[in-house]
């Protein structure tokens, strides 16, 4: 599936520092990071939100989607 976003360039920007101060192939689950890998990691783990809710990366996905106000 292709998805094609829109973020601000301000938020684009941030994004950029974030993954410029994480380029490591070290103590990471997906090295280096760019925007396609950055948000793949994240929906994979809306993803196991649903499936193992349970688990760390479900569980704290949970938490962010509800603190944004959405039901899991």
């Amino acid at each position: 599936m292709l998805i094609e976003i829109e973020v601000s360039d301000e938020d684009a920007a941030l994004i950029e520092e974030f993954m410029d101060d994480n380029q490591t192939d070290e103590s990471n689950s997906h090295g280096p990071l760019d925007m396609i890998i950055l948000a793949g990691m994240l929906l994979e783990d809306v993803a196991l939100a649903v499936r193992r809710p349970g688990s760390w990366e479900g569980s704290n996905m949970i938490q962010v989607l509800t603190s944004h106000g959405y039901t899991v």
